[in-house]
């Protein structure tokens, strides 16, 4: 593995609070702009509030590494001060890099995460574009190496959500993160969304799906002071992403937006054969199911071939089904500095899981399949 170019598609920053307080208006949004604060004497651990509300943690943002040798010290929460500099410093954050053996990356959020799931798609916005700003000026250090993904928040306003892809895509971001489940009461196959995949598809930038960013009560906002999420929850992550993707393959988007790509980040791979075998099944027994008739003989198995993609970190029985899925669809994040992140032992991970894996198929797992996608030199 030692001679292959590893490319992340799935690592994170951990956001300063000065992301926010410096780039957002306080005098709209006052108190509603995202900040820490320690929760005092009977709570001791720094927690990121929107006004009142808890709505997440720093605990997992600072557990890289803990899994392999104290893996009962993760929680949810933590300190501020616990977090690898890495984790928000850009220049940390490549030697880190270095150390795990990784050339190039695409970053993500981590607090900004569970933010999709705030109510008011207006707070969402402004938001995330805060923070596509501050991150396009963190991968400016290197942007060889270092790569993002912007949010945009769709709901009702798509015209909105377009001018926040097109600012995304003037400050240099390589992909769009938007919600992996839409608002209550919609699905992603209404004609309300076209405007957005055509703009994507004319744009030609990744889409993505990134875990726990579905809208209204994102799994990580905080209950009572305890996450809304629970081991069942983690455990079934691709029930969302199955529904969004399935929409799409079947009311007809990626065949009428042909240079679409959608990319489901952090779902890992073992469920992706089945779900595509049953949505060729259900296309040919159930014609009245599957309304959209798709040309030229194509079956939904031909879409998750051509236009979605999928990270993995170490899904070793994905890999194994990998014929199924598709090598060229494939890719690795080692989901950095989170605590089911494999630094600083990606290398001898993937060594484990691709053990056998014909040389040409790794390296497109590991880095080719990312560099084309994403765009790296």
């Amino acid at each position: 593995m030692e001679e292959l170019k590893l490319i992340s598609s799935d690592s994170h920053v951990v956001e300063p609070p000065t992301v926010w307080t410096e780039r957002m208006d306080a005098s709209v949004w006052g108190s509603q702009i995202p900040h820490v604060r320690t929760g005092g004497i009977d709570d001791p651990y720094d927690s990121w509030f929107v006004g009142d509300r808890k709505v997440a943690g720093t605990g997992a943002a600072a557990a890289a590494g803990k899994r392999f040798d104290d893996p009962g010290a993760i929680i949810q929460a933590g300190r501020y001060s616990d977090i690898l500099p890495g984790a928000y410093d850009p220049i940390e954050h490549l030697r880190d890099m270095d150390i795990d053996g990784i050339f190039g990356g695409i970053v993500y959020p981590s607090v900004a995460l569970p933010l999709f799931g705030l109510e008011d798609p207006r707070l969402v916005r402004a938001i995330l574009d805060a923070y596509n700003s501050w991150v396009a000026e963190f991968c400016s250090v290197n942007p060889r190496r270092l790569k993002a993904a912007a949010g945009v928040v769709l709901d009702d306003d798509i015209p909105g959500a377009i001018e926040s892809m097109q600012q995304a895509v003037q400050l240099g971001l390589s992909a769009i993160m938007i919600s992996s489940f839409p608002r209550e009461g919609e699905r992603y196959h209404l004609p309300g969304y076209e405007p957005f995949w055509a703009a994507a598809n004319d744009l030609d930038i990744p889409l993505n799906f990134h875990v726990t960013t579905n809208r209204f009560g994102g799994p990580q906002i905080i209950v009572d002071g305890k996450p809304n999420f629970n081991a069942t929850d983690r455990s079934t992550t691709d029930f969302y992403v199955r529904q969004s993707v399935g929409d799409m393959v079947f009311s007809g988007v990626f065949e009428r937006f042909p240079k679409l790509k959608m990319v489901c980040v952090e779902h890992e791979l073992g469920w992706i054969p089945f779900f595509t075998q049953r949505m060729d099944v259900q296309y040919k027994d159930r014609p009245d199911m599957a309304a959209y008739r798709f040309k030229d003989g194509a079956i939904p198995s031909d879409f998750m071939r051509r236009n979605v993609f999928h990270g993995f970190q170490e899904d070793a029985l994905g890999i194994q089904l990998r014929d199924l899925i598709g090598v060229d669809q494939m890719l690795w994040g080692s989901d950095y500095p989170h605590a089911e992140s494999t630094f600083p032992y990606s290398r001898s991970i993937l060594d484990r899981i691709l053990e056998g894996v014909p040389d040409g198929e790794r390296a497109k797992m590991v880095g080719l399949n990312a560099q084309r996608l994403y765009e790296f030199t």
